[in-house]
């Protein structure tokens, strides 16, 4: 039975009467717009594909949390702002928790506790954590193939690492002097379609903290490439990276795989001495404008040894200017098999910083980096909960098109259409959910709802 005892708060002093707070009300909830959440994963089917990855060994007449209401509870409560399983227990008997997995929000059984949840965390295998980052790639994509049909001409991939602060004993957490930290160092995949500029999350790969950025790209790079060519075999791909992946094998692969590519280089001496006379020129002008100048050139470059062949290098060769600073020469590479002006392809090339919000709102938004478990799998499963906490959140934001919500972060949709106050009722024909009558996100809500299959009057 639940603990029902009345605890109370007294403020004597704040107003003309005292203000007692009681916490006696069994069928209130704060995350009452979670609803939304199950409705755009019932229409993506993303929590039961990731959930088909995963092999059950517990005996059937003993298991009362299945490995799927397992999973939608530990995603739903990510994209909550629930990042561990700590909560768990806490959350087990909140009728709208309760209702996202189906059960009756007043009389059904209690949701997982937090043991359990952290028990099917710890035995997920390398095996099944594969075949999830598929399921997670292919739930995208899928979703985008009903969206665009045919009308998907070019798709641009980015991937970026980051750092994913450690702190305890975690397998594979080393040092890094970059981030002068232990850490590990996630890999980030997002996706672009056409001259949109939202980008998708599509993958997120958990790596040792001593890996180079490059560590593993070319074996998750080739899944993710195939699977897009088989769901969108008539589109060009764009490969777009920083400079941590300018390694000959990653150079190699791409053009081995057919694909468009730009890619960050290092400012090598070679390379320098190539660019000098356009470094000059943006001296020059300079020293005619006092301002910021920047002077684009390309030249076909080829290191001694490690690139096979002649691989044609777009340079920009600047010089900053900053308030009450001394002028600063900056010089930046990209190596690429686009054909396009110098200029326009280190734009192009810039675009890709945008990719690095998508992170932004995955480590600030959803806590991706509370990666807290000593198991390096069970970090690496986290990591995909998260991933598909996202993909979900990014639904929302698609369909609340429109709206003050459509350019929303993470933050603020949770907050405007998530953590919302609300008392269930039940009767013997239907659940009703009150709600205020007024909140700022409620036009929002409504069309996140009307296009996630609700009915509203």
């Amino acid at each position: 039975m639940p603990d029902t005892t009345t605890q109370s708060v007294l403020f004597p002093d704040l107003f003309a009467k005292p203000i007692q707070v009681l916490f006696n009300e069994s069928q209130l909830s704060s995350d009452g717009g979670g609803l939304l959440l199950m409705a755009v994963d019932e229409q993506l089917g993303l929590t039961e594909a990731l959930a088909a990855c995963l092999r059950d060994d517990r005996q059937p007449g003993k298991v009362k949390h299945s490995v799927e209401e397992a999973m939608r509870q530990r995603v739903f409560g990510i994209a909550l702002g629930y990042p561990d399983a700590n909560d768990a227990t806490a959350l087990a008997n909140d009728p709208i928790h309760k209702l996202m997995l189906g059960r009756d929000p007043i009389r059904g059984e209690r949701l997982a506790s937090q043991p359990t949840i952290s028990r099917m965390e710890n035995g997920v295998g390398r095996a099944e954590l594969l075949e999830m980052g598929k399921a997670l790639v292919s739930t995208v994509l899928g979703r985008h193939k009903r969206r665009l049909g045919r009308k998907a001409p070019k798709i641009i991939l980015d991937f970026d690492p980051t750092d994913d602060r450690t702190h305890g004993q975690q397998e594979f957490t080393f040092y890094h002097g970059h981030y002068d930290t232990y850490c590990y160092l996630p890999l980030i995949g997002t996706i672009q379609f056409n001259k949109e500029k939202k980008q998708h999350l599509l993958c997120s790969v958990l790596r040792p903290g001593n890996a180079c950025a490059h560590e593993g790209f070319v074996a998750i790079t080739r899944r993710i490439i195939e699977q897009v060519r088989a769901v969108f075999p008539k589109s060009r791909i764009i490969v777009r990276l920083d400079g941590g992946f300018g390694a000959p094998k990653v150079l190699d692969f791409l053009e081995d795989s057919n694909v468009d590519f730009v890619v960050g280089l290092g400012n090598t001496k070679p390379l320098k001495r190539k660019a000098r006379k356009e470094m000059a020129e943006a001296r020059r002008r300079y020293r005619a404008t006092g301002a910021t100048e920047q002077v684009y050139g390309e030249t076909l470059h080829k290191t001694k040894t490690s690139w096979r062949h002649k691989r044609r290098v777009i340079f920009k060769a600047e010089v900053v200017v900053h308030p009450d600073r001394e002028p600063k020469d900056n010089m930046r590479f990209v190596v690429t098999n686009l054909k396009m002006t110098p200029k326009n392809v280190y734009k192009f090339y810039c675009q890709r910083g945008d990719a690095e919000n998508r992170i932004k709102e995955l480590k600030n938004g959803l806590a991706m980096d509370r990666t807290s478990c000593s198991r390096f799998l069970a970090n690496q499963f986290r990591v995909l909960l998260t991933a598909a906490a996202y993909v979900l959140m990014q639904e929302v934001q698609m369909k609340a098109r429109h709206t003050d919500c459509a350019k929303a972060q993470v933050s603020t949709i949770r907050d405007r259409l998530l953590k919302l106050a609300v008392r269930v009722e039940v009767s013997v024909r239907r659940v009703v959910i009150h709600m205020a009558s007024q909140f700022p996100g409620l036009p929002a809500w409504q069309r996140v709802a009307l296009a996630s299959g609700g009915h509203v009057p």
